[in-house]
């Protein structure tokens, strides 16, 4: 059974760095893209950034480019979300998610497995 742990989240200024942590366990993750989504209050879940589990290849949504870098370290079995510059409009839960397709998959739907999510709040 896969298990996808996310830790890391909490309360940040403005400005401030936060890293998010996906401990992944269980399943097979060799051919498999891991993503972060975010949600906030009242809002769709988004895609954030999506990454190859060998790291080689990752994709971001625009508006994270140059702020958040998704990285994986493999022998932990943990995929990484660095955020910097942080801005209260990120302030959401955000998930750690696997899809069997690939890096590319921006959509919900092409996730198969879900962390609970850790709550990122950035104060102004």
């Amino acid at each position: 059974q896969v298990q996808l742990v996310e830790s890391g989240g909490g309360l940040v200024q403005a400005g401030g760095s936060l890293r998010l942590s996906c401990a992944a366990s269980g399943g097979t993750f060799s051919s498999a893209a891991m993503g972060w989504f975010r949600q906030a209050p009242g809002k769709e879940r988004e895609f954030v950034a999506g990454t190859s589990w060998s790291g080689r290849i990752t994709d971001y949504a625009d508006s994270m480019k140059g702020r958040f870098t998704i990285s994986r370290d493999s022998a932990k079995n943990t995929v990484y979300l660095q955020m910097n510059s942080l801005k209260p409009e990120d302030t959401a839960v955000y998930y750690c998610a696997r899809s069997p397709f690939g890096v590319g998959s921006r959509r919900v739907e092409e996730y198969d497995y879900w962390g609970q999510g850790t709550q990122v709040t950035v104060s102004s």
